[in-house]
């Protein structure tokens, strides 16, 4: 064996050595090698095995929801006669805000025995900072009374453990969140924007045939403002455009006579004429047939030539002045549409305009014959004013169906459909708006809400919540759609939440791999 290899050998074994004496210090706190026996190692593993060297104590994750509030609480482990913090998120439903003022009580009871810890106010805005010393080991629940301006409820956590000993959480068994495909986004940050969870619906859930509708007033709300004679129209109200609104019974324009022959204003002026004579010569009758100094045929001779004036003056009064007729609305509403201008010259019956309310649409679209056998089981819609607006159903709409043709449109071979809405200041007759018709079904299906569905490269998928802080990216097979919510043919069970809004932030924050350094959540 040479010299050179019997030195690298020793330097090895130096080194070896060297290294066995900083780990025994470590474990032992600075003992030197000498003080080191297999009795102590041994201890010491057993000890291990046993709980004795666990670390950091674990923490406890709740999450409860009542009709009115989310509960997200992170609590240390509830040990009998400690104390324990409870870092509790508490959320106002359905907008997801923050809780900002009223007393919050904690509850805490296990076999009969309750702990309480109560605060007044928010620690900050949504947040409260328990802190609770159970009296007793074993099962319990966890229960939060709130108290606010909004009224009294109760958010309960149905199942909690009180250990006996520091050392019995370490050995309770935890279900791990998976952290496969997940992003952090805390409620401080959902706090900041529009958020909101929900579980899937499990409905009904037809055919669905989509199409576009003409959008065109009611019958009942909609008029026809029509000339009663020839003449020529000036606008009387100032100047008359569509969309002007007017008044029930106001005065829009008038129509004079302005020729020699069937001049309304001379008949007025005659019929006005005839009736005063006519109310004076039966006045004077009154009184000389009271006297008997004319004979009762001349009297009815007088009363019957007074009423015949005065109907045809009162019919003449109603629609005609000494400039002519006058044209009023027939109804509060607007102009939707003006056929004349001023100064046009009109024959009798000739529509001068539309005067419409818009309280009431009809909606009416145009379908290909093949969808006939489903138009019979449609018996609701959904309804897009635009692009942009959310899609409302009919009953939001205090809508309903009319009728669908029985046979073809003669002019396109079309089947019409057509349904009557309330305009709620979003819809414009003449438009043309998308629609969502659903046929009925007996089978239930889960479906989310369309804007719960985000897409990437023709893929759908959610936001699952694991925990209200913890959400998984998932792919679903998505079904029919009806515009307000779509079919999860896979991917997606009916217990599990999904993220309803907020979820272009959520992906926001996955993209960007941190959180936001604003939120002040710590735990």
């Amino acid at each position: 064996m040479s010299a050179k290899f019997l030195q690298i050998l020793l330097i090895v074994m130096v080194a070896t050595f060297s290294g066995c004496r900083n780990n025994s210090g470590d474990a032992h706190e600075g003992e030197g090698l000498e003080g080191h026996s297999h009795e102590a190692g041994a201890k010491a593993e057993a000890d291990a095995h046993a709980g004795h060297n666990h670390g950091e104590a674990p923490k406890f994750q709740y999450t409860a929801y009542s009709e009115s509030h989310e509960l997200f609480a992170e609590a240390d482990a509830f040990i009998a006669g400690k104390k324990a913090s409870i870092l509790s998120h508490f959320s106002i439903l359905p907008d997801f805000r923050p809780v900002t003022e009223g007393k919050i009580t904690a509850i805490l009871t296990v076999n009969g025995q309750e702990s309480r810890a109560e605060l007044p106010a928010p620690t900050r805005n949504g947040i409260y900072l328990f802190e609770i010393t159970p009296s007793t080991a074993g099962k319990g629940s966890l229960k939060f009374e709130i108290s606010g301006k909004s009224g009294n409820c109760q958010v309960i956590v149905p199942e909690v453990t009180v250990f006996a000993d520091e050392h019995a959480p370490f050995h309770a068994v935890q279900p791990e969140p998976s952290a496969v495909n997940t992003t952090v986004f805390t409620k401080e940050q959902s706090w900041k924007i529009n958020f909101a969870t929900a579980l899937p619906s499990a409905e009904p859930f037809g055919e669905v045939i989509k199409t576009s509708a003409l959008v065109t007033s009611s019958q009942e709300g909609e008029a026809i403002v029509s000339a009663k004679s020839a003449g020529i129209v000036i606008f009387t109200a100032g100047v008359v455009t569509e969309g002007m609104s007017v008044s029930a019974g106001q005065t829009i324009a008038s129509i004079s006579g302005g020729m020699a022959d069937n001049n309304p204003a001379i008949r007025f002026e005659e019929a006005k004429n005839n009736y005063e004579k006519a109310t004076s010569d039966y006045e004077r009758a009154k009184l000389l047939s009271a006297d008997n100094i004319i004979s009762q045929k001349e009297f009815s001779d007088t009363k019957n030539r007074y009423e015949n004036a005065k109907s045809v003056y009162d019919n003449l009064r109603g629609n005609f002045s000494r400039s002519g007729q006058s044209v009023k609305s027939p109804l509060g509403g607007f102009i939707r549409q003006l056929f004349v201008s001023n100064g046009s010259y009109v024959e009798a019956g000739t529509p001068l305009m539309v005067v419409s309310q818009s309280r009431k649409l009809t909606l009416t679209a145009s379908l290909p014959q093949r969808y006939l056998p489903v138009l019979a089981t449609v018996r609701d819609a959904s309804i897009k004013a635009n692009s942009q607006s959310p899609a409302l159903s009919l009953s939001e709409l205090r809508g309903k169906v009319l009728s669908y043709g029985k046979a073809a449109n003669s002019d396109n071979f079309l089947i019409p459909f057509t349904m009557q809405i309330e305009n709620n200041g979003t819809f414009i007759p003449g438009s043309f708006v998308e629609v969502y018709l659903k046929g009925l079904s007996g089978t239930n299906v889960i479906t989310v809400p369309v804007k719960a569905l985000m897409e990437e490269q023709g893929l759908f998928y959610v936001w699952v919540q694991i925990t209200p802080e913890l959400f998984e990216k998932r792919e679903v097979k998505v079904g029919r759609n009806d515009g307000r919510g779509a079919e999860i043919l896979s991917g997606l069970l009916a217990t599990e939440r999904v993220v309803t809004a907020g979820a272009v932030q959520i992906k926001l924050a996955q993209a960007t791999g941190t959180l936001d350094a604003h939120s002040g959540h710590v735990h």
